[in-house]
């Protein structure tokens, strides 16, 4: 029961991210800017170095460590979507990186040998990981005694604009086929620190508080919406609109600017 539940959870997300793809290289990827500079500053990357990218997506983390890691140096990134890793090859492709691999993989069971990494990188991917604690193992496993993770994640809504959106907007979606999983599901790191650590890896959280902006509602909707609410009636989804307009744009349409709260997970392979 627990299998089935597992790769139903796999599979939902599996199709959301697929589907948001497109969107996310237009008008996703660029936003989280400021997170992305951030874990690659923190993860101090030197050349000669094997940097794996958790949750690589479109390869913005793992395209700019890549520069960083070269020469001698080589980036994995694993992600569960194949329609994001064709972004993120192409984009590989035309920069004409040659140090750099995708592969479509979960965190839970990482393609690598025991020890295969100077350091993991997770940019905005581990509240979406269903079994936290199988992922938490597999990193430890892959880096090296020494090693370094840096990891980004979202806040709780209280903090960060982007989870209360996403809130707000899934409270009128169907319930995911998985509890716990979510970009508020790591507002509160501890849990997930104390697996690390009982993993091998001795991590703290260091928050930031970065944002991003957009023109108006309907560009909002359209990027960080539109999946999430495409299968919904039409009344289901303007009553998701309603709410989300009288909790964020209190004074009516026009821009708005995403402050969000960031966890900066760092840690050491012991």
């Amino acid at each position: 029961m627990e299998y089935d539940s597992d790769q139903a959870g796999l599979a939902w997300q599996t199709e959301i991210w697929n589907q948001m793809s497109d969107i996310y290289m237009r008008e996703i990827d660029r936003r989280f800017v400021p997170v992305i500079e951030q874990i690659i500053a923190r993860a101090g990357l030197s050349p000669g170095e094997r940097a794996l990218d958790i949750g690589a997506g479109t390869g913005a983390v793992a395209l700019m460590a890549a520069t960083l890691v070269a020469p001698g140096g080589r980036v994995t990134g694993i992600d569960i979507s194949s329609e994001m890793l064709a972004f993120a090859r192409r984009r590989a492709e035309e920069l004409g990186l040659d140090d750099i691999s995708f592969r479509e993989e979960r965190a839970e069971a990482i393609p690598a040998a025991d020890a295969a990494f100077d350091v993991a990188l997770a940019s905005l991917s581990l509240m979406y990981v269903i079994d936290r604690d199988a992922a938490a193992r597999e990193i430890a496993r892959v880096i090296r005694p020494g090693g370094r993770l840096v990891a980004a994640v979202w806040a709780g809504p209280e903090q960060c604009d982007i989870v209360r959106f996403q809130q707000i907007v899934g409270s009128f979606a169907p319930t995911p086929p998985v509890p716990g999983v979510g970009p508020w599901a790591l507002a509160d790191p501890a849990p997930f620190l104390a697996q690390l650590a009982a993993a091998g890896i001795d991590a703290r959280v260091e928050t930031a508080t970065l944002g991003f902006s957009f023109d108006d509602f309907a560009s909002v909707w359209e990027a960080l919406a539109g999946v999430t609410v495409a299968k919904l009636a039409a009344e289901r989804r303007e009553a998701a609109q309603a709410a989300v307009m009288a909790a964020m744009w209190p004074n009516g349409d026009g821009p708005r600017h995403f402050r969000n709260a960031t966890h900066f997970i760092t840690g050491q392979r012991r």
